[in-house]
């Protein structure tokens, strides 16, 4: 009888003991999880690093700009990731005819307000800053093809821009598109700039606007900055640079330009 009480309390489940068994797989581990926890630790600060510092990059120097329309074709097509070149204008220069730019088109091409909430609208600027989506409605990129105190007139016989008196022969509008099919005779007010697209009959620029609120003349002080460069896809990795059109235009005083 003592051998069945033996065995009987042998089958009997044995009495769970506190410690690290009844713990986290990190408490019954410390040294694993150690391991595990710093790497990820250090690769997330590292991360973060390198987002703040492409940020304030992208906020300073140099901003990636997704091209969301085929307005600029054939200089810039749907798809390309530009870089704007956001210290071309901050010391002094002023943008010149030929530029390409981009800018803030509100209160010039648009009489848009922001749209959603403040935290939407910072996710969404911080990540068109890196280039990873098409910004705002309201930002825009176009080329200058006048400058404060210019004279526009569109067009004359052989159906070219005239600046000051001066025929353009623009060599980057798209093959096939005129000018401009609607005529216009402007002069641009100081501090602000005429800009056209460089595919003239798909893209909406400050012919469209010369009846709105700005005149579509684009302030100066709402530039970001200047297109550089192509940096994206690959296979068009180029410098955008300015154009050599208007070399022979002068400045509105009468002095060559």
């Amino acid at each position: 009888m003592d051998t069945e009480a033996q065995h009987t309390e042998r089958d009997l489940p044995s009495t769970p003991q506190p410690g690290p068994e009844r713990g986290s797989r990190s408490a019954r581990f410390p040294a694993l999880s150690c391991r595990l926890e710093g790497p990820w630790r250090k690769a997330a600060a590292l991360l973060a690093v390198c987002l703040l510092f492409l940020l304030l990059l992208s906020h300073f120097v140099v901003q990636p700009f997704l091209i969301p329309s085929g307005s600029m074709e054939p200089t810039l097509k749907v798809g390309d990731r530009v870089l704007v070149n956001k210290l071309a204008y901050r010391f002094g220069s002023q943008p010149a005819r030929g530029d390409v730019v981009v800018f803030d088109g509100r209160g010039s091409f648009t009489d848009e307000a922001p749209e959603g909430n403040p935290v939407g609208r910072a996710l969404r600027s911080a990540v068109a800053a890196l280039g990873l989506t098409e910004p705002s409605g309201n930002v825009y990129v176009k080329r200058v093809v006048g400058v404060g105190g210019d004279r526009i007139v569109c067009c004359d016989k052989g159906g070219r821009v005239q600046v000051n008196g001066t025929p353009v022969t623009e060599e980057y509008v798209h093959p096939g598109d005129a000018p401009s099919k609607a005529p216009f005779d402007i002069v641009v007010p100081d501090g602000t700039l005429f800009v056209l697209g460089d595919h003239r009959s798909r893209s909406s620029d400050s012919r469209d606007h010369l009846g709105s609120p700005g005149g579509g003349m684009v302030p100066v002080d709402h530039v970001v900055g200047r297109v550089d460069w192509i940096g994206w896809p690959f296979g068009r990795w180029s410098g955008v640079g300015g154009s050599g059109a208007f070399a022979r235009v002068p400045a509105p005083g009468g002095a060559h330009g």
